[in-house]
C-alpha cells in the first residue's frame, strides 16, 4: 500500500523558514513534487524533482526562496522554504509519480494528506 506522509508544517513569522518532509512508502517514484492550496484558491504547483535530483522545477512565485531535494535511500522528498511570506500560507501537498512529470497535477499518481503552513505578517 502506497502512502505519502508529510510533516514539518507550522506557524512561522514572515521572513522565517520551514522544512517540509514527505516520506513515501510502498513504492519508489520517478518524480516527486509539492503543491499547495490557499483558502479559496485552487491547488497550485510549487516544485518538482526528478529521480536523480538533477532536474528541479519551481513555480515563479517561489524561485530563489524554496529548494526541493530528495533522499532516495529514505524515499523522502524535502521542501526547504526560506524568506517566507504571508502569501505562502496554504496547505502543502506532497505528490508522487511513476513517470517523468513536472507541474501538471493530473500527471501525479499519489498524494499525501497535506500539511498546513501559516506565515504571519
Amino acid at each position: 500500500q502506497v502512502q505519502l506522509v508529510e510533516s514539518g508544517g507550522g506557524l512561522v513569522q514572515a521572513g522565517g523558514s520551514l522544512r517540509l518532509s514527505c516520506a513515501a512508502s510502498g513504492r519508489t517514484f520517478s518524480s516527486m513534487g509539492w503543491f499547495r492550496q490557499a483558502p479559496g484558491k485552487e491547488r497550485e504547483f510549487v516544485a518538482a524533482i526528478s529521480w536523480s535530483g538533477v532536474y528541479t522545477y519551481y513555480a515563479d512565485s517561489v524561485k530563489g526562496r524554496f529548494t526541493i531535494s530528495r533522499d532516495n535511500a529514505k524515499n523522502t522528498v524535502y521542501l526547504q522554504m526560506n524568506s517566507l511570506k504571508p502569501e505562502d500560507t496554504a496547505v502543502y501537498y506532497c505528490a508522487a509519480a511513476f513517470g517523468n512529470v513536472r507541474d501538471y497535477e493530473r500527471d501525479y499518481d499519489y498524494w499525501g494528506q497535506g500539511t498546513q503552513v501559516t506565515v504571519s505578517a
